[in-house]
């Protein structure tokens, strides 16, 4: 299920972090592959939000720093903020749908962050798809003047 793969995407994330991004994402498939026993295909959603979370992390923590307010993203716990990567890297791709996303988010905040960082992870994420809602609607409505 997308549950599930989210899932697999947050270890292998959190594997890519922990070592600093220093390895590449193949060889960390082929060590959980064999460790837990699985086929994660090279083309499979989770390898997906991935590769999108590794590669626009700079690109993701520019868009959180506004909505952290009273907060430094060195002071985010790493699920917290792996799960705000991925969250918002999936947030942003065409057909997303935000509300899905955002629960999804706030169920492996529960099982995987910090004693109460789900009600975090939905606050930042609320104020950030609502603001990518109004981005939405102001450039439609410039769009539609420009006809």
């Amino acid at each position: 299920t997308r549950r599930d793969e989210r899932r697999v995407a947050l270890y292998l994330l959190y594997a890519l972090d922990r070592a600093e991004y220093s390895i590449e994402l193949d060889d960390v498939i082929k060590v959980f592959e064999k460790g837990f026993e699985i086929k994660i295909p090279k083309k499979s959603f989770a390898v997906q939000l991935v590769k999108g979370a590794a590669e626009d992390r700079e690109k993701l923590d520019k868009t959180l720093e506004p909505f952290l307010k009273n907060w430094r993203l060195e002071r985010l716990g790493c699920c917290t903020r792996l799960i705000l990567y991925l969250a918002l890297w999936e947030i942003q791709q065409p057909g997303a749908i935000k509300s899905v996303v955002i629960n999804e988010a706030i169920e492996l905040a529960k099982v995987f962050a910090e004693k109460d960082a789900y009600r975090f992870v939905n606050g930042i994420l609320d104020e950030i798809a609502k603001s990518f809602a109004e981005q939405e609607k102001e450039a439609a409505k410039e769009k539609e003047q420009e006809k």
